[in-house]
């Protein structure tokens, strides 16, 4: 737009307010993107010892490939589906740790790497869809005013995917060219959330949900397309998860931030087999979710899930995952929570609360071997207590504290009857361990008749663990551990838009978008799930 037709204020106070408040917008949005030297440094170095790890890892698929070749051997099919996994988490870090170059340093020529296939252009039997960008001055030239004249056009092809079908979006640019000057006017190119690529942002978000939700490793959809006629390899499909995960970064630190503000929390973990470098055997990993889902007591409340990845299960884990929290946590008894709950600690102090779930789930083994044991006393009592809990479920923090005072009596009588047992029962009985653990966690179990914001178990996080252990029967294992943790963003991502009722596709699918189109960093909160709106 020429500068006349801005509408600028003509008080130089205002003029110099207005100077004031554009030079902070563009100094927040380069901070929020920005990083140390070091860091820099550290980014280029992994890029490069990724591309040589890679290049290893193919090295070693084409050999495994032609030992296969002639025989058939299930030995060889796990390796090269190992090898296969790796491959993509390594490629989709080293598209990532490109992005943060890029964006800091955007004159830097990327780094060389073979790695990456040759583009081909798009299938001719895709169903074409073309977007008009008018030239800016079809109504004359900006810069003599005579008129313009057609000089040809260029054309960007994106491969777009709508649920069910690829097509292409073919986004034309007229040019148009002055009569009496040697002026041009073009629109700009589209804007697309991957720079330099041909991924329209309903592919991105289908490729990331096909991986991380319907758990499709990427060579898995990479054979699906190429039966659809579609060329994608999975160092490309990679390039793009490493990519959209860089772009959607944000918006995984203001779920982080939402979670932690939370007064309770769910917490429980899983195991993640990972692919172990240099070995071909598989490590044990761990992914975290921390819950916040108070919509039983507090309807208006926006849930979220964060998710945290971890090489092993070490105690300092979730007391690095929780630094910042403070208020009630609900779990199991893992011991590594355990200095998480001390009196003096710094952030603020953490209430455990147990699960009655898991309490009840050890009565439920022994009875299921031996049914006529006395285990079916216990479970008929913590059965009461779930009674309770069925007829206050929907209802306020107060009225929900007031009905429970009934179970904290039922509990205590259930603590009772597990003393008596236990004065009884062998100590290396099934029965005995499936009692100390719950008369060990009295007080834990007892906390949730004591506030109405509490629940009676920690269901609520197993369930959003539930699609990883399902998701495990699919991929089988991570890749590497950069592989585990960008599965622990995108997990944030998706099951925080399950829990808010977001279709994750569409939401997905515009976010990108938006973001693509430049959605200013000041004003993300209004992608994130619960605040989204579709245009």
């Amino acid at each position: 737009m020429p500068a006349e037709q801005l509408d600028l204020p003509s008080a130089p106070e205002d003029l110099r307010a207005l100077v004031v408040a554009m030079q902070q917008a563009l100094e927040s949005e380069r901070k929020a993107h920005s990083i140390t030297r070091d860091e820099l440094a550290a980014a280029k170095n992994a890029v490069q010892l990724t591309t040589l790890r890679i290049e290893k890892i193919k090295v070693e698929l084409a050999r495994l490939r032609r030992l296969k070749f002639g025989q058939s051997s299930e030995r060889l099919d796990r390796q090269i589906d190992q090898l296969e996994l790796t491959l993509e988490d390594l490629e989709a870090e080293q598209a990532q740790a490109e992005c943060v170059i890029a964006d800091n340093v955007p004159d830097e020529a990327p780094l060389p790497s073979s790695t990456r296939p040759r583009r081909k252009p798009l299938p001719d039997h895709l169903p074409r869809d073309e977007v008009i960008h008018a030239a800016p001055a079809s109504d004359g030239c900006e810069a003599c005013g005579s008129a313009m004249a057609p000089l040809g056009e260029d054309v960007t092809e994106v491969l777009e995917y709508v649920p069910g079908s690829f097509r292409v979006v073919r986004h034309v640019r007229p040019k148009l060219a002055c009569s009496c000057c040697d002026a041009i006017s073009q629109a700009q190119p589209p804007a697309l959330p991957v720079p330099r690529g041909r991924a329209g942002p309903g592919l991105l978000a289908h490729v990331a949900i096909a991986k991380f939700a319907d758990h499709l490793p990427l060579y898995r959809q990479s054979q699906i397309y190429a039966r659809e006629g579609v060329d994608l390899s999975r160092s490309t499909l990679a390039d793009w998860v490493g990519q959209t995960s860089w772009l959607l970064q944000p918006l995984i630190e203001r779920i982080a931030d939402h979670v932690m503000a939370s007064p309770k929390l769910h917490a429980d973990d899983t195991p993640v087999p990972v692919l172990a470098p240099r070995t071909g055997k598989t490590a044990t990993g761990r992914l975290w979710v921390y819950l916040r889902d108070n919509r039983r007591w507090s309807p208006s409340d926006k849930p979220a899930a964060l998710f945290r990845y971890s090489p092993d299960r070490k105690g300092e884990r979730p007391r690095e995952h929780l630094k910042t929290f403070a208020g009630f946590l609900q779990a199991d008894a893992y011991a590594g929570f355990d200095r998480l709950y001390a009196p003096n600690r710094a952030a603020g102090v953490i209430t455990p609360v147990a699960c009655w779930a898991h309490a009840r789930r050890k009565l439920h083994d022994v009875f299921k071997a031996d049914q006529g044991s006395v285990a079916a006393e216990g479970l008929r009592m913590i059965g009461a207590l779930y009674d309770i809990e069925r007829t206050i479920t929907a209802d306020p923090p107060d009225v929900r504290r007031r009905a429970r005072k009934r179970s904290r009596l039922k509990a205590l009588e259930f603590f009772a009857w597990a003393d008596g047992v236990l004065a009884r029962a062998s100590a290396r009985s099934p029965l005995a361990e499936a009692l100390r653990y719950a008369v060990k966690l009295k007080t834990q179990l007892l906390a949730y008749t004591e506030d109405g914001r509490l629940e009676i178990d920690n269901n609520l996080a197993e369930n959003a663990l539930r699609a990883i252990a399902i998701g495990r029967k699919n991929w089988l294992f991570a890749g590497a551990d950069c592989g585990g943790e960008r599965a622990a963003a995108f997990y944030s991502l998706l099951e925080t838009a399950k829990l808010n009722g977001v279709n994750p596709q569409v939401w997905l699918t515009d976010t990108l978008d938006r973001i693509g189109n430049g959605h200013p960093i000041n004003q993300i909160d209004q992608l994130l799930p619960w605040a989204w709106q579709p245009r």
